[in-house]
Formats: structure tokens, sequence, C-alpha cells
């Protein structure tokens, strides 16, 4: 049995189970290291690699959706820096131009 066999059956979940965006990316680094270190036989390697793709369109399609909430969000309401006390910069322009972004 492969690792890739063994983990999937630890953790209780189907392989092609993708829980959320950071267990996506966690399983990802660790498809990376395995394939990295170059121990796997080709055919656990390609599985691992079709894994990864299927996890990295998972991610990306996760972050196209979070983009057009943002989008969406600033669409709705001016944009505005955040307070210095949490870190945000003043608008170099001048308090007076604060909201006008």
């Amino acid at each position: 049995m492969t690792r890739a066999s063994e983990e999937s059956r630890g953790s209780g979940q189907s392989p092609d189970t993708i829980k959320d965006f950071e267990a996506a990316i966690a399983e990802l680094e660790g498809i990376v290291r395995r394939l990295e270190d170059g121990e796997q036989t080709l055919e656990d390697s390609l599985k691992l690699y079709e894994r990864g793709i299927q996890l990295s369109r998972f991610c990306h399609a996760r972050l196209e959706d979070a983009e057009r909430r943002i989008e969406i969000l600033n669409e709705r309401g001016e944009l505005k820096p955040a307070p210095e006390a949490l870190g945000g910069a003043a608008d170099p322009r001048g308090p007076e131009n604060e909201g006008t972004r």
C-alpha cells in the first residue's frame, strides 16, 4: 500500500474529498514535498500529480470566488483605508481626500 493511500484511509476521507481551502493547501504542500523527495514509484508519482492538479484547481476556484466577493463588496461601498491604529496607512493626499477613493 502506498503512503498516499495510507494517508487517505487514515484521515477517514475519500482521496477525492477536498474539505476547504486551507486543507487543500496543506495537502498540496505535502504532495510537493513527497514528489520532491523522489522516493515514489512512477505510478504513485502520477497519482500524486493528478491529486495536486485537483487541489490546485480547487484552490484557484476558491481564490477567484473570494476575489469576486471582494469586488462586489468594494462596489457597494467606498474603499477606506484601515485606521492607523490597526496598521492602516494614512491617505498620502491628506485627510480632506480620504473619502474620495
